[in-house]
């Protein structure tokens, strides 16, 4: 996820300080993040796009889509195939 990437390189982007910032529980990020909960609301995934400086339509997109399509787009991204 967009978030833990930036973690990796800024302590800012840890669960609790991205979700203060957005207006949501830490632990509700988190499982947001993980898929055991129900998917942010509209101005929720408007402020963590913002937040992350991501696209927030990719972000819905995202959410949409079933684990194998998200794997695969993971790894073109990653193989620097996109």
């Amino acid at each position: 996820m967009a978030r833990e990437r930036r973690r990796s390189r800024n302590r800012a982007f840890s669960v609790r300080q991205v979700a203060r910032r957005i207006g949501v529980e830490p632990a509700y990020l988190s499982k947001v993040e993980r898929d055991q909960v129900s998917p942010l609301s509209e101005a929720t995934i408007r402020r963590l796009a913002e937040e992350l400086d991501e696209d927030p339509d990719v972000l819905r997109q995202l959410k949409e889509m079933p684990d194998q399509a998200i794997l695969r787009v993971v790894r073109e991204v990653r193989d620097g195939n996109w």
